[in-house]
């Protein structure tokens, strides 16, 4: 099944089935009580989402979201595939870097603007799966890891490069773009089998296997949870492959997964000005020209 959140005419944020019909309104079937988006709150229930009914009238008018709005927070994991750790020129990945925080409020959704704040630094994309949780987890072992998976959903983890911490150059608002859909994980298949691409300016530039990640879904939900707890609607993002590279104004971005869907923005530099921290020679070096897409065969 493929859920989305999505504004009506009048603004208020709604949650809707994506079926061969169209979008269909079912924010009704949501509990009423509990706090946050209608997406929160039906995750928060530990309702089967395969029980919600959708054969209800087609939304005619409805303008993305995230998928969840509203998480409690986004957990982020810094090079967890070996390529980008080696186009990054890293001596260390996600086993000694352990994972960061996003802010919320940096979650933008399908076909809206990445606006980039600063004239005068280097930004670039990253494409990631992004998991949802639909059930608390809190020291969760890995064997149990995905029953705490609600669905899964393509991200951007746009970034300012320089020596500031992640968590500041990671989450300026519209640098989360997230979605179109939460794919339920009966739709989405084995997660070793999917494949990421992602496009600048109709440019392949990333290219990566899932069964890649150095740390898998299960492990870094395990991880996670024996940090903090996560919550229904909290967004962990998995980490980019080789690709990174700066995007300019007015360039379209997307990030496509199998199975999961395509999420496409744009990005603009209207209204940047001078960045006030020093950071700009410091910290991770990202690579001058962008890294070879490398064509995979099939095994």
């Amino acid at each position: 099944m493929k859920l989305c959140s999505f504004l009506d005419p009048s603004g208020a944020h709604r949650i809707g089935v994506v079926s061969e019909r169209g979008i269909v309104d079912v924010t009704e079937q949501v509990p009423s009580t509990g706090a946050g988006s209608p997406m929160r709150r039906l995750l928060a229930a530990d309702t089967d989402l395969s029980t919600v009914n959708s054969d209800g009238p087609v939304v005619t008018t409805a303008r993305l979201l995230a998928p969840v709005p509203d998480p409690t927070k986004i957990v982020a994991a810094p090079v967890n595939y070996r390529d980008h750790q080696v186009e990054m020129s890293q001596d260390s990945h996600i086993d000694s870097l352990g994972v960061f925080l996003k802010a919320p409020s940096s979650l933008t959704g399908d076909s809206e603007l990445v606006e980039l704040p600063y004239h005068d630094r280097r930004f670039d994309q990253e494409g990631e799966l992004a998991v949802v949780i639909g059930r608390r987890a809190t020291h969760v072992p890995a064997e149990n890891a995905l029953d705490h998976v609600a669905g899964y959903t393509c991200l951007l983890d746009m970034t300012m490069r320089g020596g500031e911490d992640r968590s500041v150059r990671k989450s300026f608002d519209t640098f989360t773009p997230a979605g179109p859909h939460l794919v339920t994980p009966d739709d989405v298949g084995p997660l070793d089998q999917l494949e990421l691409h992602t496009w600048v300016g109709g440019t392949l530039r990333q290219r990566a296997d899932l069964r890649d990640l150095i740390w898998n879904v299960p492990a870094l939900i395990a991880y996670v949870s024996s940090v903090m707890a996560l919550e229904p609607g909290d967004i962990v993002a998995t980490g980019t492959p080789a690709g990174v590279g700066q995007v300019q104004d007015g360039e379209d971005v997307t990030v496509e997964i199998t199975n999961i869907g395509r999420l496409s923005v744009t990005v603009t530099d209207n209204g940047a000005v001078a960045c006030p921290t020093r950071g700009k020679d410091k910290g991770p070096k990202p690579p001058a020209e962008l890294t070879p897409v490398v064509e995979r065969t099939q095994n």
